[in-house]
């Protein structure tokens, strides 16, 4: 058998790593059982190395191992028992705890392997999902300290969420304008007041009354009549719902895709923690919770702390309570602590976080292993929020913690907290569901945002975003060529793939126009940040290092940047591709080189700038700065966490694996006002049919 996997591994199938692991604990297991460790070992590593927690033994099926050719995967069985045989033999083999129902043990033995419930684990793994699957369902909990001081929050919120009646007004006097009968006037205006207002019980009011109202308003403020025509009960506002939701439990999920005001929602939410200890501790600032802001990459963590800033400086609450609340962010490895060639990090469950509320944005891209240490690392009073969209790309690494706990949404919320929501909020939410099930204590701790505030029904990035979604190919390409002004999409052609190249290049003269005016390396590095080419592949044509090559290539032609023999040149992006803990600088930090001029204007050397997530600049010489690319172009992993005005992005010509639903969303959700897609029609079709799936037990231990 080991002959067999180090034969793959020449051909490509299976990592090294992947080999030497069952070698390892095929050493261990002498006897006839061996060949059969050896194989589920590297089977086992080998789903770890594409994202799965575990191997679930009643998926594996004989003739498609490793993803082999049926005729290939059979041959490496030759002689071995049928998969279906595999779970009874391995629950009886030395180097395999048995942590399943009646043979579980107390603790498991010091094995390499974990077997649970028909999924194999690699010890470490297994540890990792039982820390996260406890720790979550501790902190899943009613809050205790919401208690003491609960009384206030209801008019805490109101205040935090007023309603508004500016953007209903503007609507009403842009509807003057167009030609509508009117009847159709009338329905529009109620679509207004609906869509205004969150109305989600229209059948509750009194239309006729609204209709007077709105006709004889001339301005804003003569809308206030609808207070009472239009009560909260009849209304939902998901981020109201959202905060009352943290405010309540020691662990919050707030789930929502682009321009659903995840931001904004946990700004309020911050400050309604802070007026909370307040009013409880009379004004003592030292009663003030310890508040952390994190992200899991450099680039989030910059893109939080300038998004929550803004949301904080326009908060409806005194000066004083808005200077308690953090703006700056820092990354998770910062939080936590990274030690210099070392996985483990200074804090942990022997050396905890100092802090009260810790609230982690793009928590879809932190894997369990991160989640994990995290988890061991928060204070047993503590409370986590956790920011994300469900909908994109799982982490890079094994797991998909964030969507395994979603997954629970579907239950609604318990018949008891769905009353402490109506009570604090003022809208009637529904409690209990139809099924039956009992609701878990993580669906109570559930989220999410359903209304776009970016995206309006003009919006072909929102409409193309959700159909995608939806899984519907029929949708996708009716969006697609329906002629959205902030979408253009193109097939895959010669002519289509140079003009790609040309528009890339277009773009990007902003940022090395900005570099030849000696703009300040902020200045230079916001314009970098406005565009990207992002990319579903690595290599070939259609992946990043073929067009980094392309687009350097036209750059130089038309003067744009200078390339000599030496790697460097002013104006040169780079994203580092490996952490560095003694600079600061981590995985997915984008730098630019330009001439500093600062120490001596008559002989400038070339240094790298970054933008840092607390907003500072960094320069670092090219020499010492960590394993790192070109990054014209990048894949579409690496752009989660960032945003751009205007996004190119292009699938393979051929449809590949790596293609699926949450690769091409992610891709058009990072597009702010412009997307240019390229692709083929029948590729987009194939991986919107296509789901990310991630074996694991989380979701099956948090139930």
């Amino acid at each position: 058998m080991l002959k067999r996997l180090q034969s793959l591994v020449k051909q490509g199938g299976l990592r090294q790593l992947d080999y030497q692991f069952a070698k390892f604990v095929a050493q261990r297991s002498p006897g006839e059982d061996a060949p059969l460790v050896a194989l589920v070992a590297a089977l086992a590593s080998h789903e770890l190395g594409k994202g799965h927690v575990c191997l679930k033994l009643d998926r594996v099926r004989a003739d498609s191992l490793f993803g082999l050719p049926p005729s290939l995967s059979v041959a490496l069985l030759d002689g071995m028992s049928d998969p279906t045989q595999w779970l009874a033999r391995l629950r009886h083999v030395a180097v395999v705890s048995d942590m399943s129902g009646a043979g579980r043990q107390a603790r498991p033995q010091a094995t390499p392997l974990i077997l649970q419930d028909g999924r194999l684990y690699l010890h470490r793994y297994w540890h990792f999902e039982q820390l996260v699957a406890g720790k979550l369902q501790s902190a899943a909990l009613a809050n205790e300290a919401f208690s003491a001081g609960g009384d206030i929050m209801p008019a805490v919120l109101d205040m935090l969420f007023p309603r508004t009646y500016t953007y209903l007004y503007q609507a009403l006097r842009q509807l003057d304008k167009e030609p509508l009968s009117a009847e159709q006037a009338q329905q529009q205006r109620q679509r207004e007041v609906c869509d205004k207002l969150d109305v989600v019980y229209p059948q509750t009011l009194d239309w006729g009354c609204i209709d007077r109202v709105l006709t004889s308003a001339s301005r804003a403020e003569e809308l206030k009549e609808l207070d009472t025509l239009v009560p909260a009960a009849a209304c939902l506002n998901w981020q109201k719902v959202a905060a009352a939701v943290a405010i309540t439990r020691q662990f919050a999920v707030i789930s929502g895709g682009p321009g659903t005001g995840k931001t904004t929602t946990v700004a309020k939410l911050l400050a309604a923690l802070v007026m909370q200890a307040d009013h409880r501790s009379q004004g003592d600032e030292e009663a003030i919770p310890t508040i952390k802001l994190v992200a899991p990459t450099g680039k989030a963590a910059a893109r939080l702390t300038e998004s929550i800033g803004l949301a904080v400086q326009s908060l409806p609450v005194d000066p004083r309570i808005r200077a308690l609340i953090p703006t700056q962010s820092s990354t998770l490895h910062r939080l936590l602590g990274a030690v210099p060639n070392q996985v483990d990090f200074r804090h942990n469950k022997d050396n905890p976080l100092h802090l009260d509320v810790l609230v982690v944005d793009e928590a879809s891209m932190v894997d369990l292993s991160m989640m994990a240490r995290l988890l061991d690392a928060m204070p047993p009073h503590a409370k986590l929020i956790l920011l994300g969209d469900k909908d994109q790309l799982s982490s890079v690494e094994a797991g998909a913690v964030l969507g395994d706990i979603c997954a629970f949404s579907k239950q609604g919320y318990s018949a008891e907290h769905a009353q402490q929501l109506s009570r604090l909020t003022g809208y009637q939410l529904a409690g209990g569901n139809d099924s039956g099930v009992l609701v878990s204590a993580i669906a109570d701790s559930l989220c999410m945002l359903r209304k776009s505030y970016r995206f309006h029904a003009e919006s072909g990035i929102g409409q193309l975003a959700k159909a995608i979604n939806m899984g519907e190919p029929a949708l996708v390409d009716q969006v697609c060529t329906r002629g959205y002004k902030d979408i253009k999409v193109a097939s895959l052609s010669a002519d289509s793939y140079k003009d790609m190249i040309h528009k890339t290049v277009t773009f990007y003269r902003d940022y090395l126009d900005a570099i030849e005016h000696k703009k300040s390396p902020k200045e230079v590095l916001d314009a970098f940040a406005a565009v990207r080419l992002l990319c579903a592949l690595r290599e070939g044509d259609f992946g990043v290092s073929g067009l980094n090559q392309r687009i350097e290539r036209e750059l130089g032609q038309i003067g744009k940047i200078s390339q000599t023999e030496d790697t460097w040149y002013v104006g040169r992006p780079v994203m580092i591709t490996r952490n560095d803990h003694g600079l600061g600088l981590y995985n997915g930090d984008i730098g630019i080189a330009m001439m500093d001029e600062t120490v001596d204007p008559a002989k400038p050397h070339m240094r790298v700038f970054f933008d840092m997530p607390d907003g500072t600049i960094r320069s670092v010489l090219p020499s010492r700065l960590p394993e790192h690319e070109t990054v014209y172009a990048m894949t579409i992993h690496k752009s989660q966490g960032s945003e751009f005005a205007d996004t190119l992005m292009v699938l393979p010509a051929d449809f590949s694996p790596i293609l699926t639903r949450e690769l091409v969303y992610t891709g058009v959700t990072r597009a702010k006002a412009r997307l240019y897609l390229y692709a083929q029609p029948e590729v987009i079709q194939r991986s919107v049919k296509r789901r990310t799936e991630r074996a694991s037990g989380l979701a099956d231990l948090l139930g």
